[in-house]
């Protein structure tokens, strides 16, 4: 098997993983806070500590992806999976919730497991074949996103909340042994800088197709999380009975995650015969109308299929912009360019659900969903704006990122 398919299988499997141990808590994190003792404001414990890992990562990606420009993105992946798993271990030994919230800022700060694969995904990949590859690890982290929650719930329920993790920690290993042994990173060469953040930021600053797509990922994340938070209050607001609301609201989002592991390789295939700019309006521009459209349907039914239908453009953006990412930027800034990128995509990650929650109080929740696919639409008008920087892969190499 060729080297960049080789690395492309393992690498989508540890993304699965690694999404997987990121949203297992989801099920059952309020109940193991309860259990280390809390009883007050539980759910704000949850939300803190849930969101302190996506924090910590949001500020020191760009650094460790600035590492792995300088030592090699596969002793990233390596570093990143072993720390993942001690966590988890050490998460299963927790006392109380200040230890809890400890471990989860660590494993924010010292992961990265997921921005170093698409890193050295990208870099060994053919040029025909980036979307295609771009696609597969969306997919894997898309699907690990669906069965994480899932498994949470199953192995929590057999093996109890703390044993979780400790399955977490094992889970992880695997793809870490064989990134070891398997994974391999040809022609690497390393960048000669000095670590800056600060400097890689004002690099980045200075590639304006790089910086639209920073924009926009951010834009895109922050869009999708106004409305995640609400969505189990507007099923309930569909007729859907309080003791069965959980359960449609599992649906719900299952069917947005269903639909991007059908398609998304299909886009992938598109993007690669022709352009990952077309692609990415195509997912802007459906996932737009598809989350207004959705405050069309009453029946729960009905509003699930929408869901779908919107799910399955808008699982084009992700793929397209690290395909993008990886036609815009130079070999050797693509671990800063995907640290800076997964940023982005964190901090629209963390202020989504605080704007969201806010509108669903001060306004109808239906409202959400319109000023959401108004943000979508006008990403759409912004990326087009820049067109000129994304007209294609011939003229992109003008504006590649350089160490200069």
């Amino acid at each position: 098997m060729e080297t960049w398919r080789r690395n492309l299988w393992i690498l989508s499997f540890g993304t699965l993983i690694a999404s997987a141990g990121y949203s297992m808590v989801v099920p059952f994190l309020p109940l193991f806070i309860v259990q280390l003792g809390v009883h007050t404001n539980v759910a704000t414990w949850s939300g803190v500590i849930f969101s302190t890992a996506f924090l910590a990562g949001a500020i020191v990606a760009p650094f460790w992806g600035a590492v792995a420009d300088r030592y090699g993105r596969k002793p990233m992946l390596i570093r990143s999976g072993i720390t993942l798993a001690v966590v988890y271990v050490l998460t299963a030994f927790v006392h109380n919730v200040a230890e809890l919230l400890i471990l989860r800022l660590i494993m924010g700060a010292l992961s990265g497991y997921i921005p170093a694969a698409i890193a050295l995904v990208g870099s060994t990949t053919p040029e025909e074949s980036v979307g295609y590859a771009m696609a597969m690890i969306s997919t894997a982290s898309s699907t690990g996103g669906i069965l994480g929650p899932l498994l949470g719930g199953v192995v929590s329920h057999w093996f109890g909340y703390g044993n979780s993790f400790l399955v977490a920690g094992i889970a992880v290993m695997i793809p870490t042994a064989l990134a070891i042994f398997w994974v391999r990173e040809p022609d690497f060469t390393p960048s000669v800088k000095k670590i800056s953040v600060v400097g890689d930021i004002s690099i980045a600053s200075r590639n304006r197709p790089f910086r639209t797509l920073l924009l926009t990922n951010a834009l895109t994340a922050f869009a999708i999380m106004t409305i995640e938070p609400l969505l189990p209050l507007y099923v309930m607001q569909l007729g859907i009975p309080l003791s069965d609301a959980s359960l449609a609201t599992g649906i719900v989002f299952s069917v947005l995650g269903v639909a991007s592991i059908i398609f998304t390789p299909f886009w992938g295939r598109v993007g690669d015969r022709h352009g990952f700019r077309l692609l990415l309006y195509v997912g802007l521009l459906g996932g737009g109308i598809g989350t207004i459209a959705q405050v069309f349907f009453h029946n729960i039914y009905t509003f699930g299929a929408i869901r779908f239908v919107y799910g399955i453009f808008f699982c084009a953006v992700f793929p397209a912009i690290n395909a993008l990412t990886v036609k815009v930027t130079a070999p050797v800034y693509r671990g800063r360019a995907f640290g800076l990128s997964q940023s982005a995509n964190q901090v629209g990650t963390l202020l989504g659900p605080l704007v969201g929650g806010y509108l669903g109080d001060a306004l109808q929740i239906h409202f959400v969903f319109i000023v959401t696919g108004t943000l979508l639409l006008l990403a759409v008008l912004y990326v087009h704006r820049q067109r000129r920087d994304l007209m294609g892969e011939a003229p992109l190499e003008a504006s590649f990122v350089t160490e200069s």
